[in-house]
């Protein structure tokens, strides 16, 4: 990088949700970061959005731009997810570069090193991915099982453990910034076609406070992936439904040549109970799909805002809010 030319940024979002205790850990860290990203020529830009956080997180933040005050701060009126809360946090990026980073200090600082420098060296798009799960059985099954649904219905090549950061170039923000509330943005930056750069790192055990992210979250997370970028299950309904109306015509036609050689006896309330009870849950079934897809459209079309911004701290220096420029992303209170 020339010395003459104009200093490159990087951008962080970084979601808060009742993270008071890891945030003067993590700022200690990103203190070190942007430090050595210093070294390289390259700013740092720190953008934090508290998802409605209940605790003292808004409070920690406070101190942390105290601290620094080139840091940006954007306090939502309510928990709206964290989907929600990084999709707000693009908004506000002007980096060259930038990534969502959880505030939990899971993911390592250090990482952010390396990844940055491999887009310094031209690539687009960096990802990490765990050597290991160190988490719960049923968190590492249900784990394994999204991947292997994702890989078989949505993308084929996308990582069998899937990742967890991302370090996008600039070029990827529009499509980060335009996407939907129930879109998973690691699915669409991957989506987007980008070659990606895969690196590797050891995931740290969770330290401050406990997860915020329920099953219910998980679950949620999942349907919308699936729901969101691929056509399979409502496909898988049709021909589901194409092959039991088959069947049930081949059926109908063997009890009509049974009943006319009087081979059918009066009884058959089991058999009868037995159909009534599938054709009953494969109909509720096909509607719950299709009423998921239905529920995405409704959302997108009925223009409700992503994310309601309650407070904004911006950089001291006069600089206008780049969230005035993308329409239809956050409304402020």
């Amino acid at each position: 990088m020339s010395e003459s030319g104009p200093r490159k940024k990087m951008s962080v979002v970084v979601p808060v949700y009742f993270n008071e205790a890891s945030l003067p850990h993590l700022f200690t860290k990103l203190q070190w970061l942007e430090a050595e990203l210093a070294t390289l020529s390259l700013d740092l830009e720190l953008i934090f959005v508290d998802d409605g956080s209940l605790d003292g997180s808004w409070k920690a933040l406070l101190d942390i731009r105290g601290a620094r005050p080139a840091t940006k701060l954007i306090k939502l009126s309510r928990n709206f997810g964290a989907v929600a809360a990084s999709n707000t946090g693009f908004q506000f990026v002007t980096g060259d570069c930038f990534m969502v980073l959880s505030a939990d200090l899971q993911d390592p600082v250090e990482q952010l090193l390396l990844m940055v420098r491999h887009w310094l060296d031209g690539r687009k798009f960096v990802i990490s991915v765990r050597k290991e799960r160190v988490d719960p059985l049923m968190t590492r099954l249900f784990a394994a099982t999204f991947y292997v649904i994702v890989r078989n219905l949505v993308l084929e090549s996308y990582p069998k453990g899937g990742f967890d950061l991302m370090l996008m170039d600039r070029a990827l923000l529009p499509h980060l910034a335009g996407s939907s509330a129930h879109t998973n943005p690691n699915m669409l930056a991957y989506w987007l076609g980008f070659e990606p750069t895969v690196l590797e790192y050891k995931r740290e055990e969770r330290r401050f406070g406990k997860s915020r992210w329920t099953f219910r979250k998980k679950l949620k997370f999942f349907l919308d992936t699936v729901t969101g970028f691929s056509t399979a299950p409502i496909r898988l309904v049709s021909w589901l439904g194409v092959a039991v109306a088959m069947l049930s015509f081949v059926y109908g036609v063997w009890i009509a040549i049974n009943a006319a050689l009087g081979r059918i006896e009066a009884q058959g309330f089991a058999t009868l109970a037995v159909l009534v009870s599938f054709f009953s849950g494969l109909i509720l079934m096909s509607l719950g799909i299709v009423g998921e897809y239905l529920w995405r459209i409704f959302d997108l079309v009925n223009h409700k805002p992503k994310s309601v911004i309650d407070v904004t701290l911006l950089a001291p220096d006069g600089q206008s809010s780049p969230a005035a420029q993308l329409e239809g992303s956050t409304s402020s209170g």
